[in-house]
């Protein structure tokens, strides 16, 4: 078995597969500081309610774009879990070829997406990750990664609405049965949701005749990406793993490389 982790801004995913089937997942929060000891506790802990022993986990694989908590974190795989931890970033066997102006400045979780997209479904591909980002990243036919937009994401922009408007209430982020909202609640709802979907379809648009890929497929993830591909059909297809899959793939390509 292998465990992947995938360090976000909000939650740190974890993920363990047997060869290609993702057995079990589970988070924690980031912004919680933790030594390495709590989180290898916590990691061993959440293995074993998963009926998964810490033994028998024979790799790792971590992309992080959270630099300050990879110290303790990696400490704590490599003494609780008791193998050496792959981290996504220069000089990793990708499959795809980064062409932007500075591909150091590309993120560790917009590489492991890309990656995932281009195995999966091939190129010329667009990938929407609704995180505390809104990114899409547009990979190409021969495996080119180079084009990002990058958008404040739907949970940023709530909470710029709460906190900066006296009088507008935290709330729940659903889409509302209709854009005539006649509530401050389902108000706030329609321009989150509402505006949200009216941006991706404007930009999948937009890049599809900029680019002339007439023939792009849009795959989308995130935590909040359902909401939005149940409610365009610019959006081909939803995936909820795609960046645990493509630490999976990531690691597939570099274990042997690594030992």
């Amino acid at each position: 078995m292998i465990l992947v982790i995938d360090v976000g801004n909000t939650n740190i995913t974890f993920g363990v597969y047997q060869e290609k089937a993702l057995e079990t997942t589970f988070r924690v929060t980031t912004k919680i500081p933790r030594t390495s000891d709590e989180y290898g506790f916590t990691v061993r802990e959440l293995l074993r309610n998963n009926n998964i022993s810490s033994k028998e986990i024979e790799g790792c694989i971590i992309a992080s774009v959270v630099p300050n908590v990879m110290h303790a974190l990696v400490n704590a795989i490599k003494r609780y879990i008791g193998v050496e931890p792959l981290i996504v970033g220069p000089g990793i066997k990708t499959g795809i070829k980064i062409v932007s102006e500075n591909p150091k400045e590309t993120g560790a979780d917009r590489i492991v997406d890309a990656v995932a997209a281009y195995e999966l479904y091939g190129g010329p591909i667009l990938v929407l990750d609704y995180g505390t980002a809104t990114t899409y990243d547009l990979i190409d036919q021969d495996g080119n990664f180079g084009v990002c937009i990058i958008a404040p994401g739907i949970g940023i922009s709530a909470k710029a609405l709460w906190e900066d408007a006296a009088k507008l209430p935290q709330i729940e982020i659903k889409k509302p049965e209709s854009i005539l909202a006649s509530t401050t609640v389902t108000s706030m709802q329609a321009g989150l949701v509402y505006g949200q979907i009216g941006q991706t379809e404007y930009i999948i648009n937009r890049v599809k005749r900029e680019s002339g890929f007439d023939n792009l497929k849009v795959v989308a993830t995130g935590g909040l990406g359902r909401i939005i591909a149940d409610a365009t059909d610019t959006i081909d297809e939803y995936n909820a793993t795609l960046t645990l899959e493509g630490l999976r793939i990531l690691y597939e390509k570099n274990a042997g490389k690594k030992k």
